[in-house]
């Protein structure tokens, strides 16, 4: 099956749209090599947000039908030596995206061009107009979409009870204090935002500077192919 182009496809907390990039014909995630990452990251905590209403879309977005975080097989292997690292440091790593089908990048763009939807605007963009998340925040390709980029934190957990770190900001906030080196944030936010860019940068994974949750592993195993198989 011919692969098919990718073009006009929008992307929450984007870096710049790949060039050249197409949609891969797998329909299951095996036939991508993606693999679900709890199966390979021991003690690796999840929140996939996009898999319920816990969102700034405010409802379950499309593709995602279950909550897992799936990674293509290389990159699941990256992450796990950053747990390894953290873990060492009592901490633990939590997702709250990871691969992110095409069709739930279409959704965001429509949610994004829809005015009249302003449920979540407390919570995600208080300082923002909606129709301004098309510049900048949501844009044309998601590299969430090639399997290799992912969203996540940091975590302490004491008897099986789990507390992120302060990162100055809830994920998926639509501000400039999700900046990564925003100069307003308190010591031991910017000590924590510190701790997972060094974490994940020794294992490969590259911070993109709008969103401080948010990596990409390089170089990407396949950084001219996305995917659009269901999460399930």
């Amino acid at each position: 099956m011919a692969l098919l182009l990718l073009s006009a496809l929008p992307l929450l907390g984007a870096c710049a749209s790949a060039p050249g990039v197409q949609v891969s014909p797998a329909q299951e995630a095996a036939q991508a090599d993606l693999v679900d990452a709890v199966t390979v990251v021991p003690g690796l905590q999840q929140e996939i947000r996009y898999a319920g209403k816990n969102n700034f879309v405010g409802a379950p977005v499309a593709g995602y039908d279950a909550p897992k975080c799936l990674l293509l097989a290389p990159v699941a292997r990256a992450l796990a030596r950053v747990q390894q690292d953290v873990q060492r440091e009592g901490l633990s790593l939590k997702v709250f995206d990871c691969y992110r089908p095409v069709r739930a990048v279409k959704h965001f763009v429509a949610w994004a061009r829809d005015p009249a939807d302003q449920r979540t605007k407390a919570a995600y963009y208080p300082n923002l107009d909606k129709a301004r998340l098309l510049d900048g925040y949501i844009a044309e390709s998601s590299g969430h979409s090639r399997g290799a980029t992912l969203d996540l934190t940091l975590v302490r957990c004491n008897g099986g009870a789990c507390t992120e770190l302060d990162m100055g900001t809830p994920f998926d906030f639509f501000d400039p204090r999700a900046n990564t080196a925003h100069p307003q944030l308190g010591d031991e936010q910017r000590r924590n935002r510190d701790q997972l860019l060094q974490a994940m940068a020794r294992h490969g994974f590259h911070n993109y500077p709008m969103e401080w949750w948010h990596y990409t592993f390089r170089p990407e195993p396949s950084p001219k192919t996305a995917y659009d198989v269901p999460i399930r």
